[in-house]
């Protein structure tokens, strides 16, 4: 291909996005079902020209890694942590395990009733189903009151954490039960330990170093810890929320002579540049993740009956569950956030990272795309029609 015409292309592609999220933000239709869509709709017209996009099956799962360390980092920088916020997070964390177990159930019980696989094999797979995409939840929230919005975005970014540590899990040989317990512990402190290290030294390069160039060295630092410890199997996207906390909340953590070490007067400037170029980064990602996964998915899939009928069952369990741990953790009207379940980057990154021999037999393609379409729609559905009745910051979740 011209070296021309690939540079328009990708430019191209990153306008196309940045039209979305202008015509997302006026008609809350997701961006993510947009650029699914446009994906799709190039994958019929390369198919039309004989042209075919080399190494999609390697492309998809990098960004999909690239896109959701940036996307957790991202909210992590979002997030002001105060003395009387503890119970808020806690009930936050309690909301987003209890909703993966649950979901996670209803959905195996789901696969291994229609497909007749094991049960653990239908618990791998459903999975990926269970966690909500901070990828699509957090951008789809920004016009909700303050703390509905935080809620989202603590909610979704510790839902991809613990979907993939419950993943690992899953998928990761070991011995007894007992050794699973004692290996999930040992990974969860050391990688808290990592990160309190890891934080600490990037706190310090930022404030310090003073070349043009020094926050994409930052990322990469990051980068290479998540594959580190993903090598180890460690939970190393907890690594990256706990960065992100810190660097967004230091005057909780570095207070007296630490400050003449690690923060300088120029800190809160740094910060915001830190922040533009992680949010720009996450949405170039973004783009190209959900463009090429459009663009993998076969159209002939999304005609499949059967596929459609698993899909709003799958619809259906998330919804329901959603509303069982909603309340039980929280007080008071439960809407929109009842309806903000969307599955994405996360559950499409969990599913590409099923070892064959987990993946239940017969199941069909075109599920995973109609899930996460299904489940932005009715996101979508439910925050407009919230808005609508709703001044923004007239009701708050106790």
């Amino acid at each position: 291909m011209d070296t021309s015409l690939l540079i328009i292309m990708l430019s191209s592609s990153v306008l196309i996005s940045y039209g979305f999220d202008l015509v997302s933000s006026r008609t809350k239709l997701p961006s993510v079902v947009l650029l699914l869509a446009t994906g799709v709709a190039i994958r019929q017209a390369t198919d039309y020209l004989g042209v075919a996009i080399p190494y999609v099956n390697v492309i998809l799962p990098t960004l999909g890694t690239l896109g959701l360390i940036l996307i957790v980092l991202e909210g992590g920088l979002d997030l002001e942590l105060s003395g009387g916020k503890h119970k808020f997070i806690l009930r936050t964390l309690a909301a987003a395990l209890l909703g993966i177990l649950l979901c996670m159930f209803a959905i195996a019980g789901i696969f291994y009733i229609l497909l007749g696989d094991s049960f653990y094999n239908a618990m791998v797979t459903a999975t990926p189903f269970a966690v909500i995409s901070s990828a699509v939840a957090i951008p789809s929230v920004r016009g909700l009151d303050t703390m509905r919005r935080e809620f989202v975005v603590y909610e979704s970014s510790l839902s991809d954490i613990l979907g993939l540590m419950l993943f690992n899990i899953l998928v990761i040989p070991s011995g007894s039960g007992w050794d699973t317990a004692l290996q999930f512990v040992y990974s969860t402190v050391l990688v808290i330990v990592i990160s309190v290290i890891c934080c600490f030294v990037l706190l310090y390069l930022i404030s310090r170093i003073t070349h043009h160039v020094k926050y994409l060295p930052i990322i990469s630092a990051l980068f290479i810890v998540y594959a580190v410890g993903k090598m180890y199997h460690l939970s190393s996207l907890l690594a990256i929320l706990v960065f992100g906390l810190f660097i967004n909340n230091t005057e909780l953590f570095v207070r007296g002579r630490l400050k003449d070490y690690l923060k300088n007067d120029l800190f809160e400037h740094e910060l915001q540049q830190f922040k533009h170029l992680t949010a720009e980064s996450a949405f170039v990602i973004r783009t190209f993740f959900f463009l090429i996964f459009g663009y993998a998915t076969n159209i002939s899939e999304l005609a499949d009956i059967d596929a459609w009928i698993v899909s709003i069952l799958l619809l259906l369990s998330i919804i329901g569950t959603r509303y069982i741990s909603l309340k039980a953790t929280l007080k008071g009207d439960l809407k929109p956030i009842l309806y903000v379940a969307p599955r994405g980057l996360v559950t499409v990154l969990l599913f590409l990272s099923i070892p064959p021999q987990y993946l239940v037999v017969g199941f069909r393609d075109g599920i995973l795309m109609l899930t996460v379409i299904l489940t932005s729609l009715v996101m979508m559905v439910a925050v407009v029609s919230y808005r609508q009745r709703h001044e923004e910051g007239s009701e708050n979740i106790p």
